[in-house]
C-alpha cells in the first residue's frame, strides 16, 4: 500500500490521471463505483474520486474517514458540482484550522 496511489471514476475523466502514471478503475454506476471503492483500498494509500461519484457515495466514504489510510479525495470531474472543492476546503479547515487553499 505503501504510496501507492488510484482514481475511481468514469472513463472519460480518469484517463489523464492514468496517463500520469496513477492506477485508473474505470466505473459506471453507483454500485460498480462502491464496489470498486471496497477491493481498491486495501490496497492504496490515496484514491481519487470524481466528484460525481463522491456525491453518490457521500454516506459510504464516511467510514474512511475513520483509519489514516486511504485517503480518499473528491476531485472535479466533467460534472462540476462544486462538492470536490467543498470536501477539500472543508478537510483544511479541519487540519489546520484555515482554509490555505480557496481563501473564500
Amino acid at each position: 500500500m505503501q504510496g501507492k496511489m488510484a482514481i475511481v471514476g468514469g472513463a472519460e475523466t480518469i484517463t489523464v490521471f492514468k496517463a500520469a502514471g496513477v492506477d485508473a478503475f474505470p466505473v459506471t454506476d453507483e454500485k460498480n463505483a462502491r464496489e470498486t471503492l471496497r477491493k481498491v483500498a486495501r490496497d492504496y494509500a490515496v484514491i481519487f474520486l470524481t466528484e460525481d461519484y463522491a456525491l453518490l457515495l457521500k454516506d459510504f466514504l464516511k467510514r474512511f474517514d475513520e483509519e489514516a489510510y486511504p485517503v480518499v479525495l473528491p476531485i472535479p470531474s466533467g460534472k462540476d458540482t462544486g462538492y470536490g472543492k467543498a470536501f477539500l476546503k472543508s478537510a483544511m479547515e479541519r487540519a489546520l484550522g484555515v482554509d490555505i487553499l480557496f481563501n473564500d
